[in-house]
């Protein structure tokens, strides 16, 4: 008796989780441009080609990680940051509303 209504309201959550996207977090030191792929391990941003430190993450616009040797298409929106010898290493291929707002609308403060 009691697990039918159990069962509709934990459904309806299900249902309702994607409705709570947040806004993907971005560091402080996240640089915007615009990316085409190269074969691995270079990677073109903003028409210079780049190295990808080793172990890089490329975040596709659904947040999943996503291999660099499976990318298609160019002049991609991207938010990148660089580690210490100015290699790329991590990647966020930005949706079209995420493009259209300006970068430091995104990026956490320092100061949190």
């Amino acid at each position: 008796m009691w697990q039918r209504p159990f069962l509709i309201f934990f459904l309806s959550a299900v249902i309702a989780i994607p409705a709570l996207a947040l806004d993907r977090p971005f560091p402080a030191s996240a640089k915007r441009g615009t990316m085409s792929p190269a074969p691995y391990p270079q990677i073109v941003i903003e028409g210079r080609t780049r190295q990808l430190s080793p172990g890089a993450r490329i975040w596709n616009e659904d947040n999943l990680i996503q291999m660099p040797a499976s990318l298609r298409g160019s002049d991609l929106v991207v938010n990148y940051t660089e580690d210490a010898q100015g290699d790329i290493d991590r990647v966020w291929i930005l949706t079209a509303d995420e493009a259209r707002q300006p970068i430091g609308s995104q990026t956490n403060s320092p100061a949190r």
